[in-house]
């Protein structure tokens, strides 16, 4: 590290690039960076850190520079191309993050799904306990002084978690995703496999992951779940409108009863992981359980509103797992009332490859609508439409368009969950506004 340069993003408002920029900011170097104008969800933070955040220009590299591209973007970028032209410094997101997690414990989280929810919980937890920096990717990142511990959120498209070489390791599980570059799930899981063998300590697996069970590695790998078979185990678990809550045995031994205020399957056994890292790192089990009450989730995961007599959910999911766990979370929290699935299809190779799945996935909701497959600068186009999903789901399936999101006005006291990781969030807006206008009138 050094404090005679600015640290430039290239592509700052990358979920995982705003978390890194916000690290370095808190550890006192200079920080900057670049992106396109539309509004981010990660944005705020860079906003009330006082970072500059500029539009994309070849004139904003400097001498003086050290450049850290976001893998977004390849090195023809206008930015990155002049910054190597330059003979500056240039660094890809995750080559960074590999130097930077050296000299702590550091854990990192991996898994198709539930990274995100898992690094953030397992953030929130140990900050608590003792100094923590963490890199989440909802945006969200801190560099706390002489901290004893650094969470990661661990990203396995186009191996990028292989830059890093963790104490510990949380596997949530292994699923074939990004189709665009991983052939099969055979492909998905040599990469977790090379992975695990760069893990230092020790890694925590989800049991029922056939793939993960397949694991071999020099360091243990704990096997976490609610079967006989697993190390650490979730029993009696109790889920209710207003939390979830279980036992915790390592083997045989108790380690006591835990709360937490989060819903769905998949949020108990990520706080089983999270569990089970501070049971081996020797953290009082007491606070542990203090700390898992108190944890308010993370951006764009069940994040909620009241809007008039209806709740919105808005959600990142968009693999099946994914949406599988987001509804059953929202059935479970609200078992009463109608769900209603908002889903906008990212990427058009994933719906190609997943489409049955999609669909059975979608049908747990009581009715399901979609929007246009987000075009992202990955993928533009492709052979497939959300018609063609469309067509397999039985629980509704219409499309929805931006200027005409009224369809959604037939529903009352129900939950509506709107599902994508493009952007989602302009038709959750357009939906609102439309709701919010009802409202006044109706007053």
């Amino acid at each position: 590290m050094n404090n005679s340069t600015t640290y430039y993003f290239v592509g700052i408002k990358g979920s995982g690039m705003s978390s890194l920029a916000l690290i370095l900011h808190d550890k006192g170097f200079k920080v900057a960076g670049s992106d396109i104008t539309q509004y981010t969800f990660t944005q705020r933070g860079l906003e009330q850190a006082k970072i500059p955040v500029y539009p994309f220009n070849a004139d904003n590299i400097q001498e003086g520079l050290t450049v850290i591209a976001g893998n977004s973007f390849t090195d023809d970028h206008p930015e990155i191309k002049k910054a190597r032209e330059m003979g500056l410094p240039v660094y890809r997101y995750h080559e960074f993050l590999g130097k930077l997690i050296e000299g702590y414990t550091s854990i990192g989280v991996a898994g198709a799904h539930g990274k995100t929810s898992t690094t953030g919980l397992l953030s929130h937890v140990l900050s608590g306990i003792a100094p923590t920096s963490y890199l989440i990717g909802d945006g969200t990142g801190k560099g706390t002084p002489n901290a004893r511990f650094f969470v990661y959120e661990a990203d396995e498209y186009r191996r990028h978690f292989l830059a890093t070489k963790p104490d510990y390791a949380i596997m949530t599980n292994i699923d074939f995703d990004h189709p665009d570059y991983y052939k099969d799930i055979d492909d998905v899981f040599t990469a977790f496999q090379t992975f695990a063998n760069q893990v230092t300590k020790g890694i925590f697996a989800w049991g029922d992951d056939e793939n993960l069970r397949r694991l071999k590695t020099d360091v243990p790998v704990y096997y976490y779940g609610t079967s006989d078979k697993d190390d650490f185990q979730a029993r009696d678990i109790k889920r209710t409108t207003k939390r979830s809550q279980f036992d915790v045995y390592y083997h045989d031994e108790f380690l006591g009863n835990y709360h937490v205020p989060l819903f769905g399957e998949h949020n108990v056994l990520n706080s089983l992981a999270v569990i089970a890292v501070a049971y081996f790192e020797d953290v009082d089990l007491d606070e542990i359980k203090k700390e898992l009450l108190t944890f308010k989730g993370v951006k764009r995961r069940f994040a909620e509103r009241q809007l008039a007599d209806m709740t919105i959910i808005d959600d990142y999911a968009h693999h099946p797992s994914e949406i599988r766990a987001t509804l059953d979370a929202a059935q479970q929290k609200y078992p009463d009332k109608e769900v209603i699935a908002v889903f906008q299809p990212h990427t058009f190779t994933r719906v190609i490859a997943l489409m049955d799945d999609f669909a059975t996935a979608l049908n747990n909701a009581d009715h399901v609508y979609l929007t246009d497959i987000f075009s992202s600068a990955r993928e533009s186009n492709g052979k497939v439409s959300s018609a063609d999903l469309a067509k397999k789901i039985t629980k509704g399936g219409e499309i929805l368009k931006l200027d005409n999101m009224s369809p959604l006005l037939d529903y009352h006291d129900a939950v509506v969950v709107f599902m994508g990781a493009g952007d989602v969030q302009k038709y959750e807006r357009a939906y609102e506004e439309l709701l919010s206008h009802l409202s006044l009138k109706d007053n």
